[in-house]
């Protein structure tokens, strides 16, 4: 059964293409707003980013969400998708939003985070519950989670993404 959005949902097709929108504004938030994510990055958690490889980082996962949604629209997955990027960006909100209060303290990307990516995201989740198989939609939510786990890691330095420099 092919879960392909038709173009008489034009509603998850807009929905579809909001996230990159999203994403875009995010990182611009975390480049620009309170000294930048890269180093709110070394002042919290040792952990040095230049801006340039956090925006390449960024670009390139942009770029792969792009990928995505027109691979997705192609081969008939773009619910699917939309609950992975929407299980993504829910956990990007919460650990902003998480982050914040314990610390109490803004961290770059938090007003997008909480403003846009938990309302979108748990709208997505909601919307498409009904319209997927039980097993599909968990499948898609593990994954938005092992997507999310992967790119905090690269950010936190495992891989390479950012060299640990341990500070008193």
């Amino acid at each position: 059964m092919a879960e392909e959005i038709s173009s008489g949902t034009g509603r998850l097709t807009r929905l579809l293409w909001l996230y990159p929108a999203l994403y875009a504004l995010h990182v611009a938030e975390e480049h620009w707003a309170g000294g930048g994510f890269p180093a709110y990055l070394e002042r919290t958690r040792g952990v040095y980013l230049t801006p340039t490889r956090f925006l390449l980082m960024n670009g390139v996962g942009w770029a792969l969400m792009i990928a995505g949604i027109v691979a997705s629209r192609r081969l008939g997955f773009s619910r699917w998708l939309l609950v992975c990027l929407a299980a993504v960006l829910l956990i990007n909100g919460l650990a902003h939003t998480a982050n914040a209060a314990l610390r109490a303290e803004y961290n770059p990307g938090l007003v997008s985070a909480s403003l846009l990516f938990i309302p979108v995201g748990l709208y997505t989740l909601a919307r498409l519950r009904r319209a997927m198989r039980g097993r599909r939609y968990a499948g898609a939510i593990v994954a938005g989670i092992i997507i999310h786990g992967l790119v905090f890691l690269l950010a936190l330095g495992v891989g390479g993404g950012g060299v640990q420099t341990f500070t008193g």
